[in-house]
């Protein structure tokens, strides 16, 4: 059972640490453009604008002080689930009953518990910035007043990663 949470843990893990580098976190479609159909998509790393033939332009984001205050929520959260997803990976793999790299088997349930809150902390983490941001995504395709009408959000998949599993490291 140890062994098989910890491989849905790190699946869990892994999906959350692809978000970061993913493209295409927004997308919304300009139909103002006569000739030309333009789409709009961007990340908490960058916008991005392409045309009908292909062609995108991306700018990353200039400055640290021009972000607004819910996109520095959520990269610190995403970047905070990331490395307490990998200190939680090292330290259930060096405490589970299955390797011999611990201590005494108390020394080893106390590592794995630790390993096991990190799991817990991470995937609130990760929770927690990822409903907010699909929730602002929500919430602007619902305003009459937002010009950008198409938009989506598919990360809530990799959110769920430790949450579901962190009980068996207690046993």
């Amino acid at each position: 059972m140890e062994i098989g949470c910890f491989v849905v843990s790190v699946c869990g893990w892994i999906l959350v640490c692809s978000t970061m580098p993913t493209e295409i976190w927004t997308w919304s479609e300009v139909d103002s453009i006569v000739l030309t159909t333009s789409n709009y998509f961007s990340n908490l790393w960058k916008d991005c604008i392409s045309d009908s033939t292909g062609v995108s332009d991306c700018k990353g984001i200039p400055s640290m002080l021009a972000l607004n205050w819910d996109i520095h929520m959520c990269r610190a959260l995403i970047i905070t689930s990331i490395i307490l997803g990998f200190f939680g990976s090292i330290l259930v793999l060096v405490g589970m009953k299955c390797t011999k790299i611990g201590g005494s088997e108390i020394a080893n349930a106390r590592v794995t518990f630790a390993g096991g809150m990190n799991y817990l902390i991470s995937g609130m983490c990760s929770m927690i910035a990822f409903s907010y941001y699909g929730n602002k995504i929500r919430a602007e395709f619902q305003d009459p007043n937002f010009k950008a009408q198409k938009c989506w959000c598919v990360y809530w998949l990799g959110r769920l990663h430790p949450t579901c599993c962190w009980r068996s490291y207690l046993q």
